[in-house]
């Protein structure tokens, strides 16, 4: 018994690790998004990052013999996909067009709380009342910031419903991905799901760079690099490591910090000014996002299976048949 509280309580410490490593690599995306998208057509940042990353995913899924995965494993990939290949990179290259990376820093900030509910449907889960308060009012807040924020401009109001489609979009695809690296690991899920989407992703880039040929000065060309490196290749490893190994709800807390380390960037990186209007937004969010959490962590039912004793562990002998049947 000690010796299983210690691995979970070692298992609980990696997997906060690596989320860690997974939000800091994370926190430069939106900048980084913000500089690409000044020289290059939204579109071939949002679906060209997705296809180097599916060329550096095939060469690790080669390289380490990875077995394909099952059909039921293929549609779940392909969900995942759909939230973090596709849908956060298209929606958030089309909102910082209009918007600056502060801004959508903010809304990004109800990120964690919609994993939260994703974890909580897809494990069918019946938290109290009082987390779907919390959990509403972070999204009020947002709304609040968003409206107040965009003025009588029309552009950053379209830009903000990008970014509320991303957050949804992201969330599902890190809910499902954290669940499904529990059978593929972190590196695998992600792997995988850039090379299921690799033919819709590198068809709608050709298609982009021929209507919009790529030029773009070093700047933002490295923010490209980064993006299809790290945001959507390397960081991944980290974060559904992290949430296979310490929980989907309990490492989705690391997000918090997301909003405040992308703030920080966007103002040493690309000078833009943080507002205190900003700060207290989105310091509102988090403080709702955090109550959401602890609400879910106290009121947590394991999915089946989860607690079953590991297929490596020894289990007690049973009585041997024959003696037994000499004792009768």
């Amino acid at each position: 018994m000690r010796a299983e509280s210690n691995t979970s309580r070692r298992g609980a410490i990696t997997g906060s690790a690596l989320g860690a490593v997974g939000v800091l690599a994370f926190s430069m995306s939106l900048p980084a998004t913000r500089v690409a998208v000044g020289d290059l057509d939204p579109w071939v940042v949002a679906f060209g990052r997705a296809v180097g990353a599916a060329g550096l995913a095939a060469l690790y899924l080669w390289a380490r013999r990875v077995p394909w995965p099952s059909a039921g494993q293929c549609r779940r990939l392909l969900v995942v996909a759909a939230g973090v290949v596709v849908g956060f990179p298209l929606f958030t290259s089309l909102a910082l067009t209009a918007s600056t990376a502060a801004h959508g820093a903010v809304v990004i900030a109800v990120l964690p709380g919609l994993t939260a509910v994703f974890a909580v449907l897809r494990a069918r889960e019946r938290p109290p009342t009082l987390f779907w308060v919390a959990s509403g009012a972070g999204v009020v807040a947002v709304l609040i910031f968003t409206t107040v924020g965009s003025g009588a401009s029309a552009a950053p109001a379209v830009a903000d419903l990008f970014l509320l489609a991303a957050v949804v979009l992201c969330a599902l695809g890190y809910a499902e991905g954290g669940a499904l690296a529990r059978e593929l690991g972190g590196a695998n899920t992600i792997c995988w799901a850039l090379v299921l989407s690799a033919p819709a992703t590198v068809a709608i880039t050709a298609v982009a760079a021929v209507r919009t040929p790529p030029h773009a000065g070093p700047v933002a060309w490295l923010g490209f690099a980064y993006l299809t490196a790290v945001s959507m290749f390397l960081g991944f490893f980290a974060w559904y490591a992290g949430l296979a190994r310490g929980g989907v709800a309990r490492v989705g807390q690391l997000q918090l910090a997301q909003p405040l380390l992308t703030l920080g960037w966007s103002a040493l990186l690309l000078g833009e000014g943080v507002t205190p209007a900003a700060v207290a937004a989105a310091l509102l969010v988090l403080l709702c996002v955090a109550l959401t959490q602890r609400i879910r962590a106290a009121r947590v039912v394991p999915p089946a299976g989860e607690n079953r004793r590991p297929s490596h562990v020894p289990t007690a002998p049973g009585p041997d048949p024959r003696r037994s049947a000499a004792q009768r």
